[in-house]
């Protein structure tokens, strides 16, 4: 479906000379499929950096670029590459961002929304809103010559911008890969020999993949894809408990040596979710297997169940952020506020931490055509590199994977980005491990002087 902008072959080259060495995919086109807020967000939602071009009865084709891919959430996105430009005959002029922090805002009534100074498709009608200045400044009788009406408007899809021509990191995406790290994890055992399996605590929103990540990796070791953990799409918590999940090495097979441990998850708004407070009593080793919670209040220790003398093997070796990949540029504040006491209690305990970005399909397209881009995405990296600044984690603690979702057979390239994941999961319990026993040798030899 590549095609040029309206036939207009020199502004096409023009702007994709721009961009750098692209391709321009039509995605949506307002004469054909509406000028509707819902029909631009059917077309182009979630499929990456775009060019969207207006025009009038007067000649003129204006319009901008974001490299952050469209959503429906009504909230601005921070993109400091966005521009707005209009063209005089076969020239390019280019309007930057000047506030990068709202360079683009994602409404669904409307069509492609850059700041609040350039409107396309505006309110579900063949109109532009125009209003320069403090998000993008521009001269509108050079933009759009003042008509303001659209005869029609065109998204595309910047293909080239997706790949970079290196991958941001190695993997071997081999079968022999997969049976080698399949078995590292099932003969891993824990360095200190009092803990039998390392405990992976997982805290994440609600619906970003906890439960369906237990899932994946159970089914991996099943050899069939399997639900035994609740998981959906619901906008309140579906996990109540917390619960721990010991994953088998096939159906008979023996138990490995890691525990999965699933909480509650954290809600945006306050007493809902799950409460911070509990995470220092999960981390310690406090809580029991199916303690209901209350997300209102912390648990005490005077509550039935509650276990007072924890030992090493009950506490919590690494904490897992299970984050969406298409909703890191969109994570409410509030929410940003409780991962972030979360990292700072799991910091002061001594509990490392690893980040999975989970959906990583849905949030790139050239990952949806094939898994192994993920660490060729251009895209991936960028929302890698965000999560690891607002969690306050280095790059190389944030792994991508995908979740078995809607598949009914498991697949190579899923599988080993899932093992991989908990490859890292048991180097990071052992890190947890050796700071122990050196905190515990420290304080022997303190003993002995």
């Amino acid at each position: 479906l590549s095609m040029t902008v309206s036939s207009l072959i020199q502004q096409h080259r023009a702007l994709c000379s721009q961009l750098g060495h692209v391709k321009l995919k039509l995605l949506y086109k307002a004469s054909i499929h509406g000028f509707t807020g819902a029909a631009f967000h059917q077309q182009c939602d979630f499929q990456g950096p775009t060019v969207s071009v207006g025009y009038n009865a007067t000649g003129h084709i204006f319009g901008g670029y974001t490299s952050k891919p469209f959503n429906q959430s009504g909230q601005y996105v921070p993109d400091d590459r966005a521009f707005l430009f209009t063209f005089k005959g076969e020239a390019l002029l280019k309007y930057q961002v000047i506030n990068s922090n709202q360079a683009v805002k994602m409404i669904a009534n409307s069509g492609p929304y850059f700041g609040e100074s350039l409107v396309l498709v505006n309110g579900s009608q063949a109109v532009v809103y125009s209003n320069p200045g403090n998000h993008y400044n521009f001269p509108p009788a050079e933009m759009h010559g003042n008509n303001l009406q659209l005869t029609d408007c065109e998204v595309y899809q910047v293909e080239g911008e997706f790949s970079l021509e290196k991958p941001w990191r190695s993997i071997v995406w081999e079968s022999e890969k997969r049976n080698e790290l399949m078995n590292s994890i099932k003969t891993y055992k824990p360095i200190n020999s009092s803990v039998p399996q390392a405990r992976i605590l997982l805290v994440g929103p609600v619906g970003a993949g906890k439960s369906s990540f237990f899932n994946s990796i159970n089914s991996v070791f099943r050899g069939h894809v399997t639900s035994q953990a609740i998981a959906g799409c619901a906008g309140t918590s579906l996990t109540t408990q917390f619960r721990t999940y010991t994953v088998k090495a096939g159906r008979e097979g023996k138990p490995l040596p890691i525990i999965l441990c699933d909480t509650m998850g954290l809600e945006e708004s306050t007493g809902a979710g799950l409460d911070v407070d509990d995470i220092g009593n999960i981390l310690k080793g406090h809580i029991p297997d199916c303690y209901q919670f209350n997300p209102s209040a912390a648990l005490h220790p005077e509550a039935h169940g509650y276990r007072s003398s924890p030992g090493l093997k009950d506490r919590i070796h690494c904490v897992v952020f299970i984050i969406d990949a298409c909703k890191v540029s969109i994570m409410p504040t509030k929410l940003e506020e409780k991962l972030a006491a979360v990292h700072r209690r799991a910091n002061f305990i001594g509990v490392p931490q690893l980040v999975l970005l989970t959906k990583v399909d849905e949030a790139c397209p050239v990952v949806a055509e094939d898994l192994t881009n993920v660490y060729k995405s251009r895209y991936i990296r960028e929302m890698a590199q965000e999560a690891s600044t607002r969690l306050g984690v280095p790059l190389s603690c944030v792994v991508p994977v995908k979740n078995y979702c809607e598949e009914l057979e498991l697949d190579q390239k899923c599988d080993i980005l899932l093992f991989s994941a908990v490859i890292q999961m048991l180097r990071f319990a052992d890190n947890y491990f050796d700071d122990i026993n050196d905190r515990s040798s420290s304080k022997k030899d303190i003993d002995v002087v």
